[in-house]
């Protein structure tokens, strides 16, 4: 049962400072570099409004973070392997999709809304 799910947070696999976004932006138009959770929640240069909405939807708090300025805690947990989205319940934290998972949803924004809400629900 998942009632004692308390927060998500996703981490992607980028950098927070302009630099680093700048650096993300231009390596992933390039196909250097690709964050599949990114993909997810921005189109070209900001956050989707059909993400905002999803977001708002869900039953818990959803916090996006990169890997520079993420909680201790969930670095830790992650132990390098961005991107990733985790669940914190009153037991600790816990991944509950990888990099593998998150590509699975090729930036469908709405897919991976209907996979959390699902997640979210009662069992």
């Amino acid at each position: 049962m998942t009632s004692n799910i308390t927060e998500l947070i996703g981490v992607y696999d980028a950098d927070s400072t302009l630099l680093g976004e700048v650096s993300y932006w231009v390596s992933a138009r390039l196909g250097i570099t690709h964050c599949s959770l990114c993909e997810i929640t921005h189109g070209l240069f900001t956050k989707k409004s059909e993400w905002k909405q999803c977001a708002e939807s869900f039953t818990v708090p959803f916090h996006l973070f990169h890997r520079d300025d993420a909680p201790h805690d969930v670095i830790s947990t992650l132990a390098g392997e961005f991107p990733a989205v985790l669940q914190r319940t009153t037991e600790g934290l816990k991944i509950i999709l990888t990099k593998e998972e998150l590509e699975h949803f090729d930036g469908r924004t709405s897919d991976f809304a209907d996979w959390i809400t699902d997640h979210l629900s009662p069992a």
